[in-house]
Parts: C-alpha cells; sequence; structure tokens
C-alpha cells in the first residue's frame, strides 16, 4: 500500500505482520495481540495509523486517562455506540460498573449493522496500567472474542515485556509483536522526512546528520529529537537566509550552529524553558543561565539523600567505573596517577555526555559518599524513582534486562555543583575530568 508506506517509515516489518493477523474485514482475526517497545519507538502512531488507513472499525483507550475499572470500560463502550449509530440518531450514554456488564453491553452494541461481518478493535494504550485494576480486567480482555463470541481483537501497547504481565494462574497468551528501537539509520530517514518546503530535502537531510552527530550518543528518543531539529533549524539556515553562505557551504553552516547545539545539550528532556524563550536565547546570543526559567530545578528543593543520589548518579555517569577505586575506597593502597591518564582518553568525558550505569555502582558510589550509614530501604529506592520522574535521572535500561535497570544523570554541572554546595560536598575533587 504505497500511501501506508509514504507515512509509516521504517517499521515495514511490524506493519507487514499486523496487516496478516488483521486478514479481511470479515475474517475472524487473532484474539488479542500483544505490543511493546521503549517509548517513541512507533507503537502507537503505526497501530493509529494502519487501522485508520484501512479505514477498520475501532476504539483507542489510553489507561492514563481511564485510571479506574468504570472509566475504562465505559470509555470503549460509548466509543463503540458512537461508531455503531447512524448520523441522525444521537447516542445515548451508556454506564458499566463490571467486566461482567460489559461483556453483555459489548454483545449489545455490536450487534449494530453498521459492525456486523467485520473485525472491531479494540486498543488499549499504555496497557501496564492495567496490571493495577481488578485482578479479572486482563484475563478477560485477552479473552474478549471467546467470552462475548463476537469478532473482535484487543491491540495492547506496553513499554514493558509480556512476561511482566502474565499472571500467577495463567490466561490466554495473546500474540507478541516487538517494536524494537530506532537505529541512527531510521532516525535520518524519519527526520529527514520532515524537511520545510522552501528547504531542498539534501539541505535538511545534512542539518539532521548534523544533529544526531551532536545528540544520538545522549538522546535517541525520536519526539524529542525532532522537538530538537525544529528548535535549532531556524540557526542553522540563518547565514543561507542572510547570504553569507549557501545550501553547500557546510564548514560555515556548522561553525555558526555548534556552539547553539552545545548550549541545546545542557536541557535536553528537561525543557526548561519554552520554545519560545530558546528562539529569544539564540537572536540575542546570550548566555542560557540569564534567561528567567532556566535551569529551575536549581531552586526545587530535593530531599537529603536525594541530593546524595543525584551527586553520585553524576559522578557514575562523568567518572569511568575503574575510577571508582582511586575516588571512594579508602584504604586502596599507591596509585600513580599516571595510570588513570592513557594517551587515547584526552577527550574530556563532560563533551562526550553523560554515561549509563548501573544502579548497584550508584548505591556504591551514594554509600562512600554520605557520612552516615544509609540502609537500603525503600525509601532510598523511593527517591530514586522519584529523580527519574522528575527526569533528573534518565532510565535507560528496563528491568526485565538481565544486567538490571542503567541510569543516566541529565543535569548540567553547574546544577550538580549548586546542589553540592547545599550539602557543603566539594565536587569537583572526585571528577575524573578535574584531575
Amino acid at each position: 500500500m504505497p500511501h501506508l508506506e509514504n507515512t509509516v517509515l521504517c517499521r515495514e516489518s511490524q506493519v507487514s505482520t499486523l496487516q496478516s493477523l488483521f486478514g479481511e474485514r470479515h475474517h475472524f482475526s487473532f484474539p488479542s495481540i500483544f505490543i511493546y517497545g521503549h517509548t517513541a519507538s512507533g507503537k502507537t502512531y503505526v497501530t493509529q495509523t494502519l487501522l485508520k488507513t484501512l479505514e477498520l472499525p475501532h476504539v483507542f483507550v489510553n489507561c492514563v486517562e481511564c485510571f479506574t475499572l468504570r472509566l475504562l470500560l465505559e470509555q470503549i463502550l460509548n466509543k463503540l455506540n458512537h461508531l455503531s449509530s447512524s448520523e441522525n440518531r444521537c447516542p445515548t450514554h451508556i454506564t458499566c460498573e463490571t467486566f461482567n456488564d460489559f461483556v453483555r453491553l459489548f454483545k449489545q452494541v455490536t450487534k449494530a449493522e453498521s459492525l456486523k461481518d467485520q473485525t472491531v478493535y479494540i486498543v488499549l494504550d499504555k496497557a501496564e496500567y492495567l496490571r493495577d485494576m481488578e485482578a479479572n480486567l486482563l484475563p478477560g480482555f485477552l479473552r474478549l472474542q471467546e467470552l462475548t463470541d463476537r469478532n473482535v481483537t484487543v491491540l495492547f501497547l506496553s513499554e514493558i515485556v509480556w512476561e511482566k504481565f502474565r499472571p500467577n494462574t495463567g490466561c490466554f497468551e495473546p500474540f507478541v509483536l516487538y517494536f524494537p528501537d530506532y537505529s541512527i539509520g531510521n532516525l535520518q530517514k524519519i527526520l529527514s522526512h520532515d524537511h520545510p518546503p522552501e528547504y531542498s530535502a539534501d539541505f535538511y537531510a545534512a542539518y539532521i546528520n548534523i544533529l544526531l552527530g551532536v545528540f544520538y550518543t545522549v538522546c535517541r528518543d525520536l519526539k524529542e529529537l525532532r522537538h530538537l531539529a525544529v528548535l535549532n533549524f531556524p540557526k542553522y539556515c540563518e547565514p543561507v537566509v542572510k547570504g553569507e553562505a549557501n545550501e553547500r557551504d557546510t564548514r560555515k553552516l556548522w561553525r555558526n550552529i555548534e556552539p547553539h547545539l552545545k548550549k541545546a545539550m545542557q536541557t535536553v528532556y528537561l525543557r526548561e524553558i519554552s520554545s519560545s524563550q530558546w528562539e529569544k536565547l539564540q537572536k540575542d546570543d546570550t548566555d542560557p543561565a540569564q534567561l528567567k526559567g532556566l535551569s529551575a530545578y536549581t531552586h526545587v528543593e530535593l530531599p537529603y539523600y536525594s541530593k546524595f543520589i543525584l551527586i553520585a548518579a553524576y559522578l557514575a555517569s562523568y567518572n569511568p567505573a575503574r575510577t571508582d577505586k582511586r575516588f571512594f575506597l579508602k584504604h586502596h593502597g599507591k596509585i600513580k596517577k599516571t595510570n588513570f591518564l592513557k594517551k587515547h582518553e584526552k577527550t574530556s568525558n563532560h563533551l562526550l555526555g553523560p554515561k549509563p550505569f548501573p544502579l548497584d555502582r550508584l548505591l556504591a558510589i551514594l554509600y562512600s559518599i554520605v557520612d552516615s550509614r544509609v540502609a537500603p530501604t525503600a525509601n532510598i529506592f523511593s527517591q530514586i524513582t522519584s529523580l527519574v520522574t522528575l527526569q533528573l535521572l534518565t532510565l535507560v535500561g528496563h528491568d526485565d534486562q538481565l544486567d538490571g535497570p542503567k541510569y543516566k544523570c541529565t543535569v548540567s554541572l553547574d546544577f550538580i555543583r549548586a546542589i553540592a554546595r547545599t550539602v557543603n560536598f566539594d565536587i569537583i575533587k572526585y571528577l575524573y575530568d578535574f584531575l
């Protein structure tokens, strides 16, 4: 399907699999399909685009918005009722309290002529939130086709693997489809597809290549990269607009955009300033710290141990793991400085960006830099989770991996020094770059 190929890029295998599972409109499809992958891997976009392009009757529900059983079931039924009702008739609001009522009402709604002899699709986005609801909900949705004796398929979209869903009592196994992360080539192709009509495709592709060269090591989120591409493009093409360079003068264009991309590196994921503020910053060529609103996190008072957790995370992100013994072990013996300064390590770690680190290394550094003894209680782990929620730390590995979760510290050196001053901690003497 040519229109679909132009709309959905770099997901040909997944689209082909879903089309095979859907089959013809009147065929019974697979009862339940479980689609999983990291954030911004195209799960929601591909599913919605495919269903809309094929004009299949479907209901899309976000489980974050429908956070109770009643809200979820009523949302599905009322959207289905809207699909089945004619344009002249105003659909009545359906109320539903239990899953048993849902099965009965679902049969009634799908009797309509417009839904007969074709598969109805129910898409549950952020499906991991179903695990916090009633125990019979997930098994019920998995067997909805059997319970209702209707041609219905339930699609679950999630960021975690199916093994984290499976109940201990067992359940009907869905068809599992994995969406892998986009490679750098995929990101180049997708982002280049968004080029403005007033500039050539090659010119915008060269800009995307520069952008990915700077940000790919620290950010692989398509949404964030797309935001950065839109935000910084006016500055990139500024010499062309002024007539100081042409579209092929990549060297001059790179020199113009390089300092602004370095400023943008300080606010990846954080979104500390609005797009209008960022445009003002680039126009006036001012220091980012002078803008009101930037580094607003420095004015947020964190809990006592959260400050040390953040400091430990920064040290783990920017110090090589082999230097931990030198910095944090009291009786490490004599270690010559030359052992740490190898010839091929001339590049500053701060220019390369933060590196991922495992949880056990973070805790080991934390226990070394805190004066008092800290027990690994639920309170400590909840504070780590809070820092991830605040986007001061980024979770780059999920707990389904064999080596456990991995994190990155996303804050700048100036921010971490401000935090360290509040607890009288000299972070500079623990940083490998300042040896």
